[in-house]
């Protein structure tokens, strides 16, 4: 498998231009440490995407939006994106997932002095947890969120939910753990972290993919991309950027 090294991906990178048969767009969110134009390669997510198509010498190029319209882009008709991510897997006839390209642990960040007990998911219904829109969670729980049995509240965004948590207006917001650790050592953030906590149950370890569309081109693209995924070594490179200190691009 290849090992991922950071000299050998600016190498890749300088001479994308001469050695890349073609081109593919993505749409993709500010989701850091996973995703995001100002982290080191984009994030983490982005860098074995970029990395599985360039063992297949294609290019891809990233562009970010608001979650809700990286996914409209993604399906619409005559768009120059051929899918979105990254994304857990769904029931969907609109999209076909790659293989997986890392793995996120999905927990619920909640007050110190006001901690969630719970140990059957149907436990969560007794309060209110904050999720984001058009965000899918696990498929247990989005029953519950569609059926009304679990109180929520829908955000714009992590960082929104992490405020709501901390001033007590909802109990504990469904989070992707590495993405509540990147934001928490923000410095606009930094002054909620003494209030806030990692509930100590996980609700689960979510597979990541990329979501191609569900045509003749998508699925040709999901093909390249899962040939060059399975030359890589993924848990290297999302380990060196997701856990370094020096998150932010210069």
């Amino acid at each position: 498998m290849i090992r991922w090294c950071p000299l050998m991906f600016s190498c890749l990178l300088t001479v994308a231009n001469t050695t890349f048969a073609d081109t593919l767009k993505l749409t993709s969110l500010l989701w850091p440490p996973y995703s995001g134009y100002q982290l080191q390669h984009q994030g983490a997510s982005v860098a074995v995407a970029k990395a599985a198509f360039e063992q297949m010498e294609q290019q891809l190029i990233v562009d970010f939006y608001p979650w809700s319209r990286a996914i409209k882009l993604a399906v619409m008709p005559g768009s120059d994106y051929i899918g979105y991510f990254p994304e857990y897997y769904f029931e969907t006839d609109k999209f076909i997932f790659s293989k997986p390209i890392g793995i996120g642990p999905l927990g619920i960040v909640e007050q110190k002095s006001r901690p969630i007990s719970w140990h059957h998911l149907a436990d969560l219904n007794r309060y209110t947890l904050g999720i984001v829109q058009d965000y899918v969670n696990t498929d247990s729980l989005d029953v519950m969120i569609a059926s009304g049995s679990q109180p929520v509240e829908a955000a714009t965004s992590d960082e929104q939910n992490i405020k709501k948590v901390a001033a007590g207006r909802i109990d504990g917001a469904v989070i992707d753990i590495n993405v509540l650790h990147y934001l928490l050592k923000q410095p606009h953030l930094q002054p909620l972290a003494d209030k806030l906590q990692v509930n100590r149950q996980l609700i689960a370890n979510k597979q990541l993919y990329v979501a191609f569309r569900n045509t003749e081109e998508g699925r040709r693209w999901r093909d390249i991309f899962d040939q060059g995924l399975a030359k890589l070594d993924i848990d290297s490179i999302m380990g060196d950027l997701l856990f370094q200190p020096e998150a932010l691009s210069q």
